[in-house]
């Protein structure tokens, strides 16, 4: 099928955040380089938020914006994916988070919520995938049973999270599945990649600001808290899981890590003679976790370094990676067809496939 965009792998701009919890581990424990001194929350791999959209940096299309792409040839990007029906915004968002010190205790409205609340086309749930996490690490998701608004408001406003909030062991290798409306937190000594709906929507409980750590007045955080608590969902209480394995071949390892109507992450690893091929039909947002490797699709082929980011129009239909390899690839999921029957097909049963999300 021709398309209106000679589609190539794209690289993208990755707008930076540099909020008070971040620290230089992105630097220093995954190698990122062109990072801004000082401490760094955030990258985004991978953003069609409004203001903070990507640009094509390298190539035929570069300076071109992810939208403007979208929006010539929406098939040719999202394949047999359409866009959020909500608006015409790439529907995936990606990140490396740095918690060298704790995230705010915070949560992000689920699509309902966000259209009655916040006048957005849709809320935002998101999973993380641990990269590194110092012993001990925990994070805070969702509310423990029994918790409700007024006895979640005192606890918001003393600052006495473990009264009300779930902590969870956090290990390397695990991902949690977080949606909209859940109350959640991780860090300190936490290195993660997220995966989430394109929205940077957010309500969140400190007595400082999360950009720059200044107070805020008492007004200011009770009202803060006051349309916190008019977003949170109390039933959400998701548990970290290890991922469900598929054979490819050998040497090569597929790992479903999370998938729900929104987003799927996978992990795919491959020894040192071995080859990653992935076939597909809607975009890859594929992020490299391991050392850097050679990705070769469609006639072209390039590098991609540690902690950076290709993304995959769905017109070019194959990517291979040579090994030894350890990367991640986002997509939004048919959950039949890419999840429930693979994985089936693998002997694993109903419940741990619901477990890795929703809608499963």
């Amino acid at each position: 099928m021709a398309h209106p965009v000679d589609w190539s792998p794209l690289r993208l701009s990755t707008p930076v955040r540099q909020h008070v919890f971040g620290g230089r581990a992105l630097a220093d424990r995954l190698g990122r380089t062109g990072l801004p001194s000082g401490p760094v929350a955030e990258t985004w791999e991978v953003s069609d938020v409004d203001g903070e959209g990507a640009t094509v940096t390298e190539g035929p299309l570069a300076g071109r914006s992810l939208r403007e792409l979208l929006a010539d040839d929406p098939h040719g990007l999202l394949g047999d994916r359409p866009p959020a029906p909500h608006g015409p915004r790439f529907p995936l968002l990606t990140k490396f988070i740095d918690g060298t010190h704790a995230l705010p205790v915070h949560l992000h409205a689920d699509d309902a919520t966000a259209r009655r609340l916040e006048g957005e086309p849709n809320g935002k749930t998101e999973a993380w995938h641990v990269l590194d996490a110092v012993p001990g690490a925990t994070a805070l998701v969702g509310a423990r049973p029994g918790t409700d608004r007024e006895r979640l408001r005192r606890a918001l406003l003393a600052q006495d999270f473990d009264a009300v909030m779930r902590r969870l062991p956090v290990r390397a290798g695990q991902t949690v599945y977080v949606p909209g409306g859940t109350l959640h937190s991780f860090g300190p000594g936490t290195l993660v990649y997220e995966i989430e709906q394109t929205s940077d929507i957010q309500q969140h409980a400190m007595p400082w600001r999360m950009e720059d750590g200044a107070p805020l007045d008492e007004r200011e955080r009770e009202a803060n808290i006051e349309r916190l608590l008019d977003e949170w969902r109390p039933e959400p209480r998701p548990e970290f899981q290890p991922g469900l394995s598929v054979p490819v071949e050998d040497s090569v390892v597929r790992t479903v890590l999370c998938a729900g109507p929104y987003f799927a992450l996978e992990r795919w690893t491959a020894g040192r003679s071995a080859r990653i091929s992935r076939r597909f039909t809607t975009a890859q947002v594929l992020s490299n976790a391991g050392a850097p490797v050679t990705v070769g699709c469609d006639g072209w082929t390039g590098r991609l370094d540690r902690a950076r980011t290709l993304l995959l129009p769905a017109a070019l239909g194959e990517v291979r990676v040579a090994g030894p390899a350890h990367v991640l690839f986002g997509y939004v999921p048919d959950l039949q067809d890419d999840i429930r029957v693979p994985l089936t097909a693998a002997g694993h049963g109903p419940a741990v496939i619901a477990a890795l999300g929703e809608g499963l």
